[in-house]
């Protein structure tokens, strides 16, 4: 899908864990991310981050304080905290705002048993206890929470997304 007089994009390279988003071939964004710790995949259920081409489908998160906690897609009015992180050690947390992704190739990752949406796979803020840069998600593209808010501005719904190996 692509949207007339837009070219603005987001890159996603799992080999460099960064992420640059560009407008017209001129780079506005780079910043390191961490995919998946179980690699690159797009079936369901495999915690592995999804290939291809995606498009930002929804924008969750617009005026929250930075660090709020999301579960299910919906600020829980929490914000995170080491006290919070200590009540519950083993979370992967979504922090700050939410990129939902959509993919865009039948078979690959839309529809069926490889549908990017349904799987939950986003672009989300993390702890700045998080490292970045390396492999450690369960799926998603994990980034430092400036960054994503940044990204957030910066990127209408419907941006593509490339996910590249």
């Amino acid at each position: 899908m692509e949207l007339i007089g837009t070219t603005m994009q987001i890159d996603i390279l799992l080999s460099q864990q960064q992420l640059i988003l560009s407008d017209s071939e001129q780079q506005l964004m780079r910043c390191a991310v961490s995919t998946a710790a179980n690699g690159a995949g797009e079936k369901n259920g495999s915690y592995q981050t999804p290939r291809g081409r995606h498009i930002i489908r929804a924008k969750i998160g617009a005026g929250l304080p930075e660090n709020t906690v999301f579960r299910g897609r919906r600020p829980t009015g929490e914000i995170y905290s080491p006290q919070l992180a200590a009540i519950a050690p083993r979370s992967d947390w979504i922090l700050t705002r939410i990129l939902w992704l959509s993919g865009c190739e039948v078979g690959k990752n839309r529809l069926g048993n490889v549908d990017t949406m349904r799987r939950y796979i986003y672009l989300h803020g993390t702890p700045d206890t998080t490292p970045l840069g390396q492999i450690g998600s369960i799926g998603c593209i994990r980034m430092a929470n400036a960054d994503i808010i940044r990204l957030y501005e910066l990127a209408p719904i419907f941006t593509p997304v490339n996910i590249i190996d």
